[in-house]
């Protein structure tokens, strides 16, 4: 895509030369003349670059006057990741000094040599481009990492997310292993959303749901009459990704014969479609997960031995939720912000009960049991903490882990919180409640005593 160039001069000679120069060398170029004409701009797609002459009229015709840097706060106000260029031909150091306390990235003194002016665009676009590589960083930390709503506390994890941030911006392979639910693939996204390839798409496929037999042209693409019931070309996977990254979770499922040819392709960097005689080069970051242990997989015959040096150029272990308890409630607690917010429920956070009830629990099924844990509390609670009565989990593995009256299906629960927060809406008037709901009296009665519902 073009850079962006707003150029803001009064002089026609100087649109002329410096906008013919710049379209010639593939950017895409704006003018204007007046203080009043670059206010007009700035309700619109924001420029790469502002070339910002420091004497300007304000109105066209007018009287030039010093006002270029009065313009530059409702630059940045407006376009915050915009870089802007000074240009003057009446240049002091004091002005260079305010032009840059004002934010400006440089200022050029007229006249100036157009090779110079290009060789100032070159790093202001390139320091724009640092610059949004750093705020997508600190986004997608604050999102995974938890800077707004911590998540991962436990030494293990943030020992995980330093490794994430300083592998993320390379290219290299990455072996990501940990039980299943433990969050692989949110370090997958997670190293994405860091790379330098994160304006691309992460493609994400499981290998242990693919088809034996569709597996392979699902992964490198096929053509017409490959096989039975290829009745049109198909892209593939390697394709689809290309200039992003290609996930590829449960990599020890995948078939033996196709690892071998998926190291094929890794080590040229080239994909042939099934059916094809005709290879073309691939350009994505390779991820795989397996919930697997690699030395076990490789002795058992399901990873290949030479395929997993390929992929593990770096290895990620994410332990078990057991054993980084520190993660546990702050988990719960995001989790439950987002489930009350989509249920429209006011729940404030979990009583010491429950709190000691999901720190002793060991959670088997790791974050993603957490996460299906807090969901189904949200929807049957009562009140405004989740209490450990509305937790399925048992306190230990001698414990009966819910009483009859809790044990429902999603579906339920959802039908079962409607009720109640209907008969408090109705102050406990059940025919009101009925008729709100759109059901029969005697139908509300059956459904309170099946539900075990307090009246």
């Amino acid at each position: 895509m073009k850079a962006r160039i707003l150029l803001v001069d009064d002089d026609p000679d100087m649109r002329e030369l410096v906008g013919s120069f710049l379209s010639q060398n593939d950017y895409e170029v704006q003018t204007t003349d007046s203080a009043a004409g670059l206010r007009s701009l700035l309700d619109g797609e924001a420029p790469d670059v502002v070339l910002l002459d420091y004497k300007l009229p304000e109105t066209p015709g007018a009287v030039p006057q010093d006002i270029g840097l009065t313009l530059m706060p409702g630059i940045r106000q407006r376009w915050p990741e915009t870089e802007i260029i000074i240009l003057s031909g009446h240049g002091t150091l004091d002005v260079a000094v305010e032009a840059g306390r004002l934010g400006a990235y440089t200022f050029i003194s007229k006249p100036f040599e157009l090779g110079k002016l290009m060789a100032d665009l070159q790093c202001a676009l390139e320091h724009k481009a640092q610059q949004a590589e750093n705020s997508a960083l600190r986004d997608a930390l604050a999102t995974f990492s938890g800077l707004n709503s911590p998540i991962f506390k436990s030494a293990a994890m943030q020992a995980v997310i330093r490794t994430v941030e300083r592998i993320a911006p390379t290219d290299v392979t990455v072996l990501i292993t940990g039980e299943s639910g433990t969050g692989k693939e949110v370090i997958a996204d997670l190293l994405h959303s860091l790379s330098k390839r994160n304006k691309n798409r992460i493609i994400k496929v499981n290998c242990a749901a693919l088809p034996r037999e569709l597996i392979e042209s699902e992964l490198f693409g096929s053509v017409k009459g490959a096989y039975t019931g290829a009745h049109t070309d198909r892209e593939g996977l390697f394709r689809q990704a290309e200039g992003g990254t290609l996930f590829l979770d449960e990599i020890s499922e995948m078939p033996v014969d196709t690892q071998s040819k998926l190291l094929r392709v890794l080590q040229d960097q080239e994909v042939r479609p099934i059916g094809s005689k005709v290879t073309y080069k691939t350009n994505c970051r390779i991820i795989t997960a397996t919930n697997r242990k690699p030395e076990e997989a490789i002795k058992e015959g399901k990873l290949r031995e030479d395929l997993y040096y390929r992929i593990s150029t770096v290895s990620i272990h994410l332990p078990p939720l057991r054993e980084r308890r520190d993660d546990i409630l702050p988990l719960a607690q995001a989790f439950l912000r987002r489930f009350s917010a989509q249920a429209n429920r006011v729940i404030n956070g979990f009583t010491p009960a429950a709190i000691d009830r999901l720190l002793n629990f060991d959670w088997p099924g790791n974050v993603r049991q957490l996460q299906n844990e807090i969901q189904r509390a949200v929807l049957l609670s009562d009140g405004p903490m989740i209490d450990a009565a509305d937790l399925s989990i048992a306190r230990s593995p001698d414990d009966t882990a819910v009483s009859p009256d809790t044990n429902f299906t999603l579906l339920e629960g959802v039908e079962r919180n409607a009720i109640i927060q209907m008969l408090k809406a109705t102050g406990g008037n059940k025919v009101e409640a009925a008729r709100r709901l759109g059901i029969g009296r005697q139908t509300l009665y059956n459904k309170i005593k099946a539900y075990g519902i307090k009246i």
